[in-house]
């Protein structure tokens, strides 16, 4: 395992910022951080990458606990924080060049290059970072992050800042470093996590209230199947009711409706088969699922 969290707890006066929570993060996966503010998430990224210690629990990067082998852990972690911090009167490849003597990356140069290169910073290399946008100050953010290849990243709000086009570059880029590295990312923007994540942590006033695929919490939490179907022709509504175990039929507009069933079972192939028994086309037919809002919404009152 590369990140294993145990009963972990942070405590400020009498209020649990984080309260008793357990996780593992694998290799190869991108794990998303979600909830509310002030559940949580922050407070328990910077206690993985040993800024804030925690009151209570441990915690496991890579085989090395954060409490006793503080520098083997933050080599081994890339951090970009949720408020960006960079030296402004610095430019971008020399910030960086800094960086990787910190890490002592060697050939620094040449990682630099790379990262420059990945991250797509190549027209920006020789600007002031304050005179940069929030976008590409967030992608310098995350140059700094890999520039020594760790096997952790954790970042926190990593997209904040970022134009459409800059969202789905970087959004990609997380994508094939979850392939190869361990990622835990937080994001208000639930498409993105739907998009990136193979499994989400909600936490909700520092407690875990969902832990789990997307998919899984969404068929958990689905207590009624709907289906929008339309054929090519008048069919018998009454006839398609008795047809399948239908809860609900609803007409929406010319020969379309909205079905919902109580079964656990898929009914779109009987529905498909009293298509053909009536002698007509299915021009549509979709499953509504309960979206990852909806999964937030419902863990989280």
């Amino acid at each position: 395992m590369s990140v294993i969290v145990s009963n972990l707890t942070k405590t400020y006066g009498t209020q649990n910022a984080v309260d008793n929570i357990s996780f593992e993060a694998k290799k190869g996966q991108i794990l998303g951080f979600l909830g509310p503010n002030g559940a949580g998430k922050t407070t328990t990224m910077k206690m993985i990458t040993c800024f804030t210690p925690p009151t209570s629990g441990s915690i496991s990067v890579c085989g090395y606990s954060v409490g006793q082998d503080t520098k083997a852990v933050k080599h081994r972690i890339g951090y970009l924080p949720e408020h960006n911090p960079l030296y402004l009167e610095m430019y971008v490849q020399e910030y960086l060049l800094f960086i990787a003597g910190l890490h002592k990356v060697s050939g620094k140069k040449q990682a630099v290059e790379r990262m420059i290169e990945r991250t797509g910073l190549s027209l920006e290399r020789h600007k002031l970072i304050g005179s940069l946008s929030k976008g590409y100050r967030q992608r310098v953010g995350l140059a700094q992050a890999m520039l020594h290849d760790p096997e952790v990243l954790i970042l926190d709000e990593p997209t904040s800042g970022l134009d459409p086009n800059q969202l789905i570059e970087i959004r990609n880029l997380i994508q094939s470093l979850g392939s190869e590295k361990t990622v835990i990312f937080s994001s208000h923007i639930m498409q993105e996590v739907q998009a990136l994540c193979d499994r989400v942590i909600i936490l909700n006033k520092g407690k875990m209230v969902a832990n789990n695929s997307i998919e899984l919490l969404q068929q958990q939490l689905t207590k009624q199947t709907q289906i929008f179907v339309e054929f090519s022709a008048p069919v018998n509504d009454q006839l398609l009711k008795k047809y399948t175990e239908i809860t609900s039929l609803k007409c929406t507009g010319s020969n379309r409706y909205e079905i919902r069933t109580n079964s656990k079972e898929d009914i779109r192939p009987a529905i498909f088969n009293f298509a053909v028994e009536q002698s007509v086309a299915l021009l549509e037919m979709h499953q509504k699922s309960t979206s990852i809002e909806e999964v937030f919404q419902e863990v989280t009152k």
